[in-house]
C-alpha cells in the first residue's frame, strides 16, 4: 500500500509544523523557540533544549546538593557548586597557574594580565576590569549606599567597605604580617604596612617628586600643594588636610585620651606622641639632625632644633608681629600683652 500523499498547502504547513518534513528540507538555520511566561520580555532561543534550561520562571530547582541539600535550577551550577565543597579547581591560568572553580572566573581574572577594561561608566567614561567595579564605582555618581551596618547604621557603597568597618567593632584583625607578626583589620593595609619591610616606595608626587607607600598617604600629601583641608571641625570650624588630624583635633574637644603607656600609665590624645613618650622610657633617640648629629627622641622636636641652624621662625605674634622660632616661646611672649601670670 502506497503512502499517502499531501496534496495541498496546508497539509504541508501542518507536516512541516509538527516536523514530518525529511531532513534534508529542514532550513539551514536554526529554529527559534519562543519563551512564553507572561508579563516577561519575549526572548528566544535555538533549540527547545536551550528553551527548557532557560524557563526559570517556574522555580523549580530539580537539582539538590548530596552535601548541604542546596537546590539549583541546573545541573551545570550544581556541579560548580560542589567543587566549593571538594576544593576542586580545574581552570588554570597560562600566564601565572593560578586556578579557578569556573571559566568565568578564569575570563575574569585574565583581565589582571591583559589590563582589559571592558565595562565603561556611562557618567565619566571610566573604564572597569569588572562589571563589580563598574557598579560600586556608579554609586559615586547617585550616592548609593545601599549596605548597613547593623551595629551603627552607618551606611557603604560596597560589601567590602561594610565588612571592613564592622571589625572596628569587633575588633577583629585576621591579616597578620609575615615579618612582625603585626596584625591588621584589612588586606589593603596590611599590603601599605608591609613596605615599612621592603622600603617599597611607588607613589610619587607630581610636584615635588616625594614618594610615598601608600597612594592615601601621598594624597594627603598633595594637599600641602594644593592648600586644600576638606575635613572641617563641626565643634570650631578648623579645617585640616587629612581626616585623621581632623580625629586627633577633635580630642582636644572631648578631652579623650585613648593611647596610654604601659610603662606609667599616663594618657595621650594621640598614637604619635604615645610612641614619643615611651622613648622616655627606652632612651631612644632615631632622630639625628644632619647639621651637627645630635639626636632627638621625635621627629618634631628634631623639627624644631633645625630651626636653629635655619633661623627660621614661623611662630607670629598677632599683637606685635614679633616672630620666634618655638610656639611655647610665643605664648610666653603673649603674656606679656595680656598681662597673664599663670605661675605663682
Amino acid at each position: 500500500m502506497s503512502s499517502p500523499q499531501v496534496n495541498n498547502c496546508a497539509g504541508r504547513e501542518r507536516c512541516e509544523e509538527n516536523r514530518f518534513v525529511p531532513k534534508k528540507a529542514l532550513p539551514k538555520t536554526p529554529a527559534t523557540k519562543l519563551c512564553k511566561a507572561p508579563e516577561k520580555e519575549e526572548w528566544k532561543f535555538a533549540s527547545r533544549s536551550t528553551l527548557r534550561k532557560h524557563v526559570t520562571h517556574t522555580g523549580e530547582k530539580p537539582f539538590e546538593c548530596t552535601v548541604c541539600s542546596k537546590k539549583f535550577a541546573f545541573s551545570g551550577s550544581l556541579r560548580t557548586h560542589l567543587r566549593t565543597h571538594t576544593g576542586e579547581k580545574p581552570f588554570e591560568c597560562t600566564m601565572c597557574s593560578k586556578k579557578f572553580t569556573t571559566t568565568g572566573n578564569l575570563r575574569t581574572h585574565l583581565r589582571t594580565h591583559t589590563g582589559e577594561k571592558p565595562f565603561e561608566c556611562t557618567v565619566c567614561s571610566k573604564k572597569f576590569a569588572f562589571s563589580g567595579g563598574l557598579q560600586i564605582h556608579l554609586r559615586t555618581h547617585n550616592g548609593e549606599k545601599p549596605f548597613e551596618c547593623i551595629v551603627c547604621s552607618k551606611k557603604f557603597a560596597a560589601t567590602g567597605n561594610l565588612h571592613k568597618h564592622l571589625r572596628t567593632h569587633t575588633g577583629e584583625k585576621q591579616f597578620e604580617c609575615t615579618v612582625c607578626s603585626k596584625k591588621f583589620a584589612a588586606r589593603g593595609t596590611l599590603y601599605i604596612h608591609l613596605r615599612t619591610h621592603t622600603g617599597e616606595k611607588q607613589f610619587e608626587c607630581t610636584v615635588c617628586s616625594k614618594i610615598f607607600a601608600a597612594r592615601g598617604t601621598l594624597y594627603v600629601h598633595l594637599r600641602t600643594h594644593t592648600g586644600e583641608k576638606p575635613f572641617e571641625c563641626t565643634v570650631c570650624s578648623k579645617k585640616f588636610a587629612a581626616r585623621d588630624t581632623l580625629h586627633k583635633h577633635l580630642r582636644t574637644h572631648t578631652g579623650e585620651k585613648p593611647f596610654e603607656c604601659t610603662v606609667c600609665s599616663k594618657k595621650f590624645a594621640a598614637r604619635d606622641t604615645l610612641h614619643g613618650h615611651l622613648r622616655t622610657h627606652t632612651g631612644e633617640k632615631p632622630f639625628e639632625c644632619t647639621v651637627c648629629s645630635k639626636k632627638f627622641s621625635s621627629s618634631c622636636n628634631l623639627r624644631g632644633h633645625l630651626r636653629t641652624h635655619t633661623g627660621e621662625k614661623p611662630f607670629k605674634c598677632t599683637v606685635c608681629s614679633k616672630k620666634f622660632a618655638f610656639s611655647t616661646n610665643l605664648r610666653s611672649h603673649l603674656r606679656t600683652h595680656t598681662g597673664g601670670k599663670p605661675f605663682e
